[in-house]
């Protein structure tokens, strides 16, 4: 064999090796991807544009997409008649599986605040640690969750005196984060409010 074919076979060689590395790359990062989750909370009355949202919109961002509910497997009513499905309730969830806890508003909060399951599941997920964002009315679960205060926070103009009254520092922004708490006022604030929520989730 000549050098110029010794030549030629090396170069082909490592090229096919290089090409096997950056797909052995591209399969880790895959697996990573595959395993980042994320919970978004359901009940009657939500905001429709508040649950849908962050529910497509951290998918394309490789996130699954966990639905838990008061039930498991049920299907809720949105605030504009969009029927949506739950696939968990609290019992089922191990906050240790999933990287953070979405909480859409509407009149959804004031029902799963009256869950006890649910309230654990907000309280513990932002005890260990993990991303908790909550738009509109959302708060609301922060409240019962007993986790505002001396937090900075935004909400819905009517929450404002709540969570003021829970110990909260209220901020009228479009998004507001403190620590590992993303907060948003309304479904207009919803593209900063998952912005925000992303680049928490990419630090943490």
């Amino acid at each position: 064999m000549s050098e110029e074919d010794k030549k030629k076979k090396l170069y082909y060689y490592g090229k096919k090796e290089k090409r096997a590395g950056e797909v052995r790359k591209e399969s880790a990062e895959g697996a990573v991807r595959s395993h980042r989750r994320i919970l978004i909370m359901l009940d009657k009355g939500v905001e429709d544009s508040e649950f849908l949202y962050p529910y497509y919109r951290f998918q394309e961002e490789g996130y699954k997409v966990d639905v838990v509910a008061s039930k498991a497997n049920e299907t809720y009513v949105g605030k504009h008649g969009v029927p949506f499905t739950s696939n968990l309730s609290p019992e089922q969830v191990k906050t240790e599986d999933f990287d953070g806890l979405i909480i859409p508003g509407g009149r959804a909060p004031d029902y799963m605040r009256t869950n006890k399951g649910l309230v654990n599941l907000v309280k513990e997920t932002f005890v260990k640690g993990k991303v908790v964002a909550a738009i509109c009315h959302g708060p609301q679960m922060l409240i019962e969750a007993n986790v505002l205060r001396g937090r900075r926070v935004t909400c819905w103009k009517s929450v404002a005196t709540d969570v003021k009254n829970a110990g909260a520092i209220f901020l009228n922004e479009a998004a507001v984060t403190d620590g590992n708490m993303v907060t948003s006022r309304s479904p207009a604030d919803l593209p900063e409010f998952c912005k925000e929520t992303i680049r928490l989730l990419q630090k943490m």
